[in-house]
């Protein structure tokens, strides 16, 4: 289980106990609704989902902002049944923007 944890940073305030529920959690909306990942620059990739997925998407990623403060969301319409979740870090958290789009991409159905 550590190695899903790799995306998770050194500064993630949440609780260690509370860490791999929330990587459960991203790892659990991959698998159900990621279409696509697209690294649209080095601190930012591109999550596509199913809208069906809309609300859970960003309530998991306000959450994440909440105790990552350096993850920065955004969402954007993406077609008629998909929206963009564009996450961007500081240029000194590629490597952990990195682990997080190979784990979506992992984990995502093919």
């Amino acid at each position: 289980m550590r190695e899903n944890l790799l995306w998770v940073p050194d500064a993630c305030t949440l609780p260690t106990a509370e860490q791999p529920l929330r990587v459960a959690e991203f790892t659990d909306l991959f698998a159900a609704a990621l279409r696509r990942v697209e690294r649209i620059a080095p601190t930012r990739v591109r999550l596509i989902f199913a809208t069906t997925h809309e609300g859970e998407a960003r309530e998991l990623a306000a959450r994440e902002s909440s105790c990552c403060g350096f993850f920065n969301f955004s969402f954007t319409t993406a077609g008629p049944d998909a929206m963009a979740m564009d996450i961007e870090v500081p240029a000194g958290r590629i490597t952990t923007l990195d682990a997080l789009a190979n784990h979506a991409t992992a984990t995502r159905k093919k």
